[in-house]
């Protein structure tokens, strides 16, 4: 996928994530992009450890939501969406 604007990629994914309800595991076909988005974060080398199982959507901090990254060795951790696609 390509977009314009930075923005735009953050404003699909968010719209991605608030299709989904906490506990959820990502589709398929979304976490191809995911992982994607996952691969341009800053630290994505220790959020991708050992390999990705799936995506999920559960709590983040202060009550928001976020994606969460879930490993082949059963640890999970999860990542910004604007992180992968600002750097940051």
């Amino acid at each position: 996928m390509n977009f314009a604007k930075r923005g735009d990629a953050v404003k699909y994914l968010r719209e991605m994530l608030y299709q989904y309800s906490l506990g959820d595991r990502v589709a398929d076909g979304d976490a191809v992009i995911l992982m994607a988005a996952l691969e341009h974060h800053p630290g994505a080398s220790e959020k991708i450890g050992s390999d990705v199982s799936h995506f999920s959507v559960r709590s983040a901090d202060f009550g928001t939501r976020c994606f969460w990254v879930n490993r082949l060795d059963g640890t999970s951790e999860k990542f910004s969406i604007t992180g992968s696609i600002h750097g940051r």
